[in-house]
């Protein structure tokens, strides 16, 4: 029989370290098993929640206003661009060579005034044959009379007289409208705004020459739906910016309301009247806005606090320092305010930014306010955790 085989002296450190590990491991093991209790620093002690229990959500930040008291005013708006009241196309109503042009574009000029004056050596030629004719028919006519009481001329041979002395007096009258055709004057009072003629020109009869605008009062036409029908007003007051003035606002009136409502857009015509002043001009484009009624001491809102859902109109208020999504009755609305008729309290405070990520019922804290202390016996438990974990 072989000899058993002795352990080689090299092994023996290994083996007794190895050893003692293991006799080091199974005495700490029943250490921690009676250690790991309720009132224990273990990890199951925080996996429970109690010392290490994890904080919930922080507040979100929002801005908040509340409700103010102030005048509103109910109101239509529109855009529309500025006309002029009256405006005239200025036609020559006779031919002939322009001699004098005596107007220039941008020259005021009253109505009657001469603007240009035409050759009119002919018409006064005609005007003055047919003058000759009425006088030699006046003669013979009168001549007639005197025999007709001697009974030497018949009483048709007087009337053919008679009638042929009238067309002569009709033809005096046309020639003599002819010259003063010669002289092209204003129609209207105005502004003249296009020429289209210079001297020497020979001029058409009708042809356009001139185009004049009444500036002292320009007018807008606002198209409106049919359901403010109602409300709107001849006389009511009519506010107006135009780009071209930035800053300024011009006020006029409604001046008439076309009572009829076209069929295929559901529209009114509503002509809104305004007085230059030296600032307006046509074919300026204008926004305009009529006051219909007015509010004193209504509660209202900024119109940003409203939430963009397509629903009931409706706000985040601010009630113990959570958002509560309230529904709100609105009345009337007027530039960046909103009258609120009911939903709100008046202490309530309604968000007007960071309502994007709001939920019914979250925490907020309001900029600017102090942030909320924690509550006494929240803070001694803090306190004692704190201590544990330092023992």
């Amino acid at each position: 029989m072989s000899a058993a085989r002795i352990p080689s002296p090299r092994l023996r450190p290994v083996t007794l370290a190895l050893t003692a590990a293991l006799a080091g491991a199974l005495l700490i093991l029943p250490g921690c098993k009676m250690g790991a209790g309720p009132g224990g620093d273990s990890a199951s002690g925080q996996a429970d929640g109690k010392p290490g229990e994890k904080k919930g959500p922080d507040p979100v930040p929002v801005e908040a206003v509340g409700i103010v008291r102030r005048t509103i005013a109910a109101s239509y708006s529109g855009t529309a661009p500025l006309e002029a009241r009256a405006e005239a196309q200025v036609v020559a109503k006779t031919s002939g060579v322009a001699l004098q042009v005596m107007a220039e574009v941008g020259q005021p000029v009253r109505a009657g005034q001469v603007l240009v004056r035409l050759d009119a050596d002919r018409a006064r030629l005609q005007a003055a044959q047919s003058a000759a004719q009425v006088r030699k028919l006046e003669a013979n006519y009168n001549r007639s009379l005197q025999l007709s009481k001697q009974q030497l001329i018949s009483a048709n041979d007087l009337d053919q007289l008679r009638f042929d002395l009238e067309n002569a007096r009709a033809a005096n009258r046309l020639a003599n409208l002819e010259v003063s055709y010669a002289d092209v004057v204003a129609p209207i009072s105005g502004v003249i705004a296009e020429r289209s003629i210079k001297a020497g020109n020979f001029v058409q009869i009708n042809s356009p020459i001139f185009r004049i605008v009444d500036t002292s009062r320009v007018e807008a036409t606002l198209n409106v739906p049919e359901r403010e029908l109602a409300v709107l007003k001849a006389g009511q007051p009519v506010q107006l910016q135009v780009d071209a003035v930035p800053g300024r606002s011009f006020e006029g009136r409604v001046d008439r309301i076309a009572p009829v409502v076209d069929a295929g857009s559901g529209t009114f015509r509503v002509v809104c009247a305004f007085d230059s002043a030296g600032s307006l001009q046509p074919g300026m484009f204008g926004r305009l806005r009529i006051d219909y009624d007015n509010r004193a001491d209504a509660p209202v809102i900024p119109r940003s606090a409203l939430l963009d859902d397509q629903g009931t109109p409706a706000v985040y208020a601010v009630r113990g320092g959570k958002a509560v999504r309230v529904p709100v009755q609105l009345g009337y609305l007027d530039g960046e305010w909103a009258e609120v008729r009911s939903g709100l309290e008046p202490k309530d405070r309604v968000v007007t930014a960071g309502k994007i990520a709001l939920r019914d019922g979250m925490e907020v804290q309001v900029i600017g306010d102090p942030k909320p202390k924690p509550a006494a016996g929240k803070a001694a438990a803090e306190v004692a955790t704190a201590g544990a974990g330092a023992r």
